[in-house]
């Protein structure tokens, strides 16, 4: 894939290490991807702003969604260079090289979803050290090497809605697995941890069992072969649930056609573009999302704030996020995007994303 940087004129003068810089670059046409274009013609006031999202990974249909979004929003918050650079494996020291390529090249706002909390927060600081912003979306850092965090929903909310809907799905009692992403993604952690807290306390979920947690690592081929696996394991699975865009759509996919279609349910978080063949064939009854284009739409309008200094990230500071309205940071430093919606075949075909 092709590198193409453009920045603006006006950028701090944190130029010192170009040479580094370009090197750097030039590794990571080796190992991802980076794309880039201007937005001159965005309606922010101030100096040149430049702004780069660091995804999990690439080509991921989810994170295409949001960095459509995030485009939009960096040009409509008026950054004067927008860009896109990410490994093409969501695995933990993956977006590293990236970070540390940003901070060379002087970039002013970073936002990253993390794949690892920790692997990445050394890179981040040193950024914040040469004055970057740092935005952390959909997957948080650690909270000491980021600015704010851009959450799509509240994480336990995330969890009850996806818990509800296998319980309805398999009649409130048996067995269930979870099919997640990487095994240190922040997110899928969180949420994992309130379904087995909310399994253990509500007398409603008392009859079913979770039985096994399993890892896709956002990869098609391994998340459809880790649902081979967890049906040839456990011949009892009533349903599996599966909070990532990646494995619910590989894991629908092979239930689709196989002798389990119909007899093990599927619940989970996926795109409703992705879903649609398989809740209309009866494969799946009902999943849940956010509208994922906000979530990086209002991460470059946070940056942009955190950038010209109107907000810091304390709790309580406010900042306008272009067509989505005004937005509070909250406890730890956590900005809500909205509430999960449930798409069914009542609703689906209202969506297209």
């Amino acid at each position: 894939m092709q590198s193409i940087r453009n920045r603006a004129a006006g950028r701090p003068a944190r130029r010192a290490a170009a040479l580094i810089a370009a090197a750097a670059s030039l590794a990571l046409i080796a190992t991802g991807c980076a794309t880039g274009d201007s937005a001159g013609s965005g309606g922010g006031a101030g100096a040149a702003e430049s702004i780069t999202f660091i995804p999990k990974q690439l080509n991921n249909p989810y994170t295409d969604v949001v960095l459509g979004g995030g485009k939009d929003g960096a040009k409509a918050a008026g950054f004067s260079a927008t860009e896109v650079v990410g490994p093409l494996e969501a695995s933990a020291s993956s977006q590293v090289s990236f970070i540390n390529a940003e901070t060379q090249a002087g970039t002013n706002v970073i936002v990253i979803a993390a794949n690892d909390p920790d692997a990445v927060c050394p890179a981040l600081k040193e950024a914040r050290d040469g004055g970057a912003k740092i935005v952390a979306f959909d997957s948080d850092t650690s909270k000491d090497c980021r600015d704010v965090f851009i959450s799509q929903v509240v994480a336990k909310d995330v969890a009850l809605i996806q818990t509800k809907l296998i319980s309805e799905q398999i009649g409130g009692s048996g067995e269930i697995a979870i099919l997640s992403a990487t095994a240190n993604a922040t997110n899928q952690n969180e949420w994992i941890k309130y379904m087995e807290e909310e399994l253990a306390s509500n007398p409603d979920y008392k009859d079913i069992k979770l039985v096994a947690k399993v890892y896709g690592d956002d990869d098609d081929t391994k998340s459809f072969q880790e649902a081979q696996g967890l049906l040839q394991a456990h011949p009892n699975l009533k349903g599996i649930i599966s909070p990532t865009t990646v494995g619910i759509a590989a894991t629908a996919r092979y239930l689709s056609t196989s002798e389990y279609k119909g007899k093990v349910a599927l619940t989970g978080l996926g795109l409703p573009n992705e879903m649609r063949p398989f809740v209309k064939d009866g494969t799946v009854t009902a999943f849940a999302l956010w509208d994922p284009a906000q979530l990086g739409y209002v991460a470059a309008f946070a940056g942009k704030a955190l950038a010209e200094g109107t907000i810091t990230g304390k709790e309580g500071d406010t900042f306008e996020a272009g067509d989505l309205g005004e937005r509070e940071v909250g406890a730890d430093g956590t900005v809500i995007v909205g509430p999960p919606t449930t798409f069914d075949a009542s609703n689906i075909d209202k969506y297209d994303f």
